[in-house]
């Protein structure tokens, strides 16, 4: 049987107020005068800032106006859970020496946070320890921190769980863990980090900060202890609540131990101080009035199947299906490229809302290398197809993480946005620049593993009175 939120928390003292927390991080990082740096594995992990910019090159110029502006927090792009492992290792690599650079070059201290997957999934660890070595470190703690909140994902007696209603699923028994290019057997962290690492580092050498004692101790425990801790360990962190991650943060910036931290979005929050701002409402976009919206849904995982037939069935929103097979086949590839192209410049210059979504038939290797090539030959399609788009849609949304960041980098061309907000908990939206195919547009980027099956109805809901008011 599953064991269920009431389970945990009688066992437990009362988290403390993170109001109060969030204040004082909010100082530390004053005092300490310093810019983190968030390297994001796919665009969705924004899902938990706001009035944050995003770059989507790593470039020396683009880090380097960033550092000279003394920006307090910014992301990086790198798309890397696309790529396969040497090439992610390289990029990570890369961009570690860049942002050394920059550090030397306006003498400004950074924190580095490799910003990933809250279901485990993504180039661990390897990828960490590559911009470890870019970064020109030896010996920095290494902090696993999946905790996603506005998701539904708690770390708790090192074990990490999805909530569904009540109960607590070990995200291992989901099928996150059954992904053909990033699986895994073990929820319990510490197992998890020995597996991924293949026993290089045994589960008995992570140290984990327990919810019991976070609650307990507070932010002097957590300082006290990471200065005992071993040069180049790993730690894991249990959290429950936003209080859990704001008290271990504090005790971490004050500690000054260097630090990598690989974690999903939650952890960005609290260590960038960001307070908590309302869900946007369709007056905080800036709409093409008389035009439809245009949707592309990539993701194929449960949820997203779920949430693309609760939209078609219960909306008028125009449904454009491209056959996976047909796209995977060069000889009827480029046909259904234009036919996509030209039926969607259609619908939205007649002011429709049109969904384009790939034929929900999962087509995979067994072998994961071969399945990531499957998945990046389908978003290059969906890629094309964006990219020939010539009507301006009223707001453009995109689901999926590697179709999010094809669609944002290759079709719209972004090299810097501004992440607005959520529309939903956990689904960021962002106003693009002015160097982008559609300047000052909003893109909802929506990620494939957030929401309940009436989710993406309920964005359409709110937000198709834009076009007819």
């Amino acid at each position: 049987m599953h064991i269920t939120i009431d389970d945990i928390t009688r066992k437990l003292p009362v988290a403390v107020d993170t109001e109060e927390l969030c204040l004082e991080i909010h100082r530390e990082l004053k005092r300490l005068d310093v810019t983190i740096v968030v390297l994001d594995d796919d665009p969705t992990g924004t899902q938990t800032v706001h009035d944050i910019p995003v770059l989507t090159s790593w470039g020396r110029e683009a880090i380097e106006k960033e550092f000279e502006a003394k920006t307090a927090l910014f992301y990086l792009l790198t798309n890397s859970r696309s790529l396969g492992p040497l090439s992610a290792s390289q990029l990570a690599e890369e961009i570690g020496l860049v942002l050394r650079n920059a550090g030397d070059k306006f003498q400004r201290k950074f924190y580095v946070i490799s910003r990933s997957d809250s279901t485990l999934r993504g180039h661990y660890p390897y990828e960490v320890d590559m911009l470890e070595r870019g970064l020109g470190h030896s010996g920095s703690l290494k902090i696993i921190i999946p905790a996603f909140f506005e998701g539904h994902r708690i770390t708790v007696d090192d074990t990490h769980y999805i909530v569904e209603g009540e109960k607590l699923v070990p995200v291992s028994e989901t099928a996150y863990a059954e992904d053909k290019t990033f699986g895994y057997k073990n929820a319990n962290l510490k197992k998890w980090v020995e597996e991924k690492s293949n026993g290089k580092i045994r589960s008995e050498d992570v140290y984990a900060f327990n919810l019991k004692d976070l609650r307990s101790g507070g932010v002097s425990f957590v300082t006290s202890q990471l200065k005992t801790l071993k040069a180049g360990s790993t730690c894991i962190v249990n959290a429950m609540t936003k209080a859990d991650l704001d008290v271990f943060v504090l005790g971490l910036l004050r500690s000054e131990v260097p630090f990598l931290g690989r974690t999903a979005a939650s952890f960005v929050a609290s260590v960038g101080a960001i307070d908590k701002k309302a869900l946007l409402s369709r007056q905080d976009f800036n709409p093409q009035h008389k035009m439809g919206s245009l949707w592309i849904v990539g993701s194929h995982v449960p949820k997203t199947t779920s949430q693309l037939s609760h939209l078609l069935d219960n909306t008028d929103i125009k449904g454009f299906e491209v056959d996976v097979m047909k796209l995977l086949d060069e000889g009827q590839r480029d046909e259904v490229i234009r036919s996509a192209v030209y039926n969607i410049n259609t619908y939205l210059g007649e002011g429709q809302h049109v969904v384009l979504y790939t034929s929900r038939k999962l087509i995979a290797a067994e072998d994961r290398v071969a399945s990531l090539t499957i998945g990046n030959q389908v978003s290059e399609a969906l890629t094309k197809i964006v990219a020939e788009i010539v009507v301006r849609p009223a707001y453009i949304l995109s689901k999926g993480g590697i179709t999010s960041s094809d669609i944002a980098t290759k079709s719209l061309k972004v090299k810097r946005a501004l992440v607005l907000g959520q529309i939903i908990p956990g689904v960021p939206v962002w106003q693009l620049g002015n160097e982008a195919k559609f300047p000052g547009i909003s893109y909802i980027v929506y990620p494939g593993n957030v929401g309940d099956d009436q989710s993406l109805t309920t964005i359409y809901q709110q937000l198709t009175p834009l076009t007819h008011e």
